[in-house]
Parts: structure tokens; C-alpha cells; sequence
């Protein structure tokens, strides 16, 4: 039977906000990293990497948010049989009000009807969270959180699209997201990371582009057609020179990362969901005897 203490497992939790919101995952920074060398010397790109480098390493230091825009947080929580879903919605939410109170997240959940701050990141929808139950025999909470500039910036289409002359095809996908990007320039923080979701219907389309910012920076796509594609994506999408937060640049995009699902006949959707260079996202396992790891 699996167990678990509930204070403990809050207090885990808080850590796991902690670690989301003011510790950016290392195969983000050395991508970053990567790309201010890539940059040339004295120009504006790599000076406003520098920045953001120095951004990332003071708000770990000092365990404060790396952006002012604590975003929407984002859960996948995978867990065995028998595992109730309600308790641990309840104590994802004791966590996350405690996070507001230690400023670890910002308060902005705000009632879409009356405009009122719930004042501790609590509200209908908030946090997402999303379960899916799996054989293992333990419990992993992935946390994304995604902020609001890069959020906006995020989009669907409808296949086909005659204005952009994109069919009801692979081609037609490629167009759509080279077109989403060369429209965020740089207002969704550049440079960004794209969950691209194909098929689906319009909500299973998001659900799934989401899905696919929690895979790691130095992946392979398991499918050889969205590996080959996610390659001349990145490739290409860089050669748009919008740069780092539109400063121009070699690096508009950091990674593209592409999933699938089936479709009606009717139906074929491509979602694009960007996140800014504050790819903020970390994972924690709690194993049947309690212990914890991050990721």
C-alpha cells in the first residue's frame, strides 16, 4: 500500500515550487549558455545574454524568481493505482499558498469575472493540474511554470490555411509554426522553446503541445519524421535572426520539441505553445517509502 505523510509531502512540494520558480534546469542554462557563444562578440544578442545569465545564476543564488511573472503553474502528476487524486490536488494548493507567502510565486490568479486577486494563486483552474495514472510504483509531479508574455504568444491553427498556402499535411505544419514564430518576434521573451501538439481536437491539441516543454532540452524525438522535423525547425527558425527578446541574433529559438495524436478526418489542428528563456520546469519522484528526488 502506498503511503505518505501529508505534511511532509507539502513541505516537498513547496520545495519543488521553489526549485521551478528560482532554479532554471541545467540543460536549459548550457543551451543558453551555448547560444550567447554563438553569438558575436560585442554584439546586442550576446550582451543581452549575458544579462539573462546573470538574471538566472542571482535568482539561484538568492532563491528569488527569475521572472517577475511567476506564470500559470502547470502539473503532470503521474501515480500508481489506488492513489486519490483529491488529496493531492489539496495539498499541491496548501503548497502553492505557502509559496505566494514565502514569495517564491507571485499572487495572479485572478476571477475573469469580477477581476479580484484570490491572493494566493488559488482559483477555478489554478494551478492546472493534470493526472494520468501508470504501473509504476511511485508518484512524479512535473511542474512547469509558464508565464503570461510567452503564453499570449502561443496559438492554433486550422489546416488547411490558403493564406499561408499550408495543406493538410507535414509541409502544412511546418509552415503554420514558422509563421507563429516570425509573428511573437520577440514578444514572447525570446529566444523560445516550442510544445507543438498536431492533431487532436482543439483542447487534446493544446493538452498535448504543453505536454512536450517537460521534455528535456537534449532529447530525441522517438518518431524519426518529428525528430528529422523538430531538426529543421530549429535550424531554420533560427535563420528568422529575431533574436534574444527581438534584439536580432543567431538565436530565436532554443528547442522544438513535437508530439502527436489521432485526429477526426474533419479535423487537423496544430497547436503551437511557446515558452520564453525562462524555461521554468522541474520534476519530483516520491517513492513508496517516502523518499524524495528532484529533477
Amino acid at each position: 500500500m502506498f503511503q505518505y505523510d501529508e505534511k511532509v509531502l507539502k513541505d516537498q512540494l513547496l520545495e519543488l515550487i521553489r526549485l521551478a520558480a528560482t532554479d532554471l534546469p541545467r540543460d536549459v542554462v548550457e543551451s543558453i549558455q551555448a547560444a550567447e557563444q554563438n553569438e558575436d562578440e560585442g554584439s546586442a544578442a550576446r550582451s543581452v545574454f549575458g544579462m539573462i545569465l546573470k538574471n538566472i545564476e542571482l535568482a539561484r543564488v538568492e532563491s528569488t524568481p527569475i521572472c517577475q511573472d511567476t506564470g500559470t503553474n502547470i502539473y503532470m502528476v503521474y501515480i500508481p493505482e489506488g492513489i486519490g487524486m483529491r488529496k493531492l490536488t489539496a495539498l499541491i494548493h496548501k503548497a502553492t499558498s505557502e509559496a505566494v507567502d514565502k514569495s517564491y510565486l507571485r499572487p495572479n490568479a485572478v476571477d475573469s469575472i469580477t477581476g479580484k486577486n484570490s491572493g494566493n494563486n488559488i482559483g477555478e483552474g489554478q494551478p492546472f493540474i493534470h493526472f494520468e495514472e501508470w504501473d509504476n510504483d511511485y508518484i512524479e509531479f512535473k511542474l512547469m511554470l509558464k508565464g503570461g508574455g510567452c503564453e499570449n504568444v502561443s496559438t492554433q491553427y486550422k489546416l488547411p490555411d490558403v493564406g499561408l498556402g499550408a495543406g493538410r499535411d507535414m509541409d502544412g505544419v511546418y509552415k503554420v509554426i514558422v509563421d507563429a514564430v516570425n509573428k511573437a518576434q520577440g514578444l514572447g521573451c525570446a529566444p523560445g522553446i516550442l510544445g507543438i501538439g498536431v492533431g487532436g481536437d482543439r483542447t487534446t491539441s493544446h493538452l498535448t503541445a504543453k505536454s512536450q516543454l517537460f521534455r528535456k532540452m537534449t532529447d530525441t524525438n522517438p518518431n524519426t519524421e518529428l525528430a528529422s522535423m523538430e531538426s529543421r525547425l530549429l535550424a531554420d527558425l533560427n535563420e528568422l535572426g529575431v533574436g534574444p527578446m527581438g534584439f536580432g541574433g543567431k538565436t530565436t529559438i532554443l528547442g522544438v520539441k513535437m508530439g502527436t495524436m489521432h485526429r477526426l478526418p474533419a479535423s487537423f489542428f496544430v497547436s503551437i505553445s511557446y515558452m520564453c528563456w525562462a524555461y521554468r520546469r522541474h520534476s519530483m519522484i516520491l517513492n513508496s517509502n517516502g523518499e524524495v528526488t528532484y529533477d
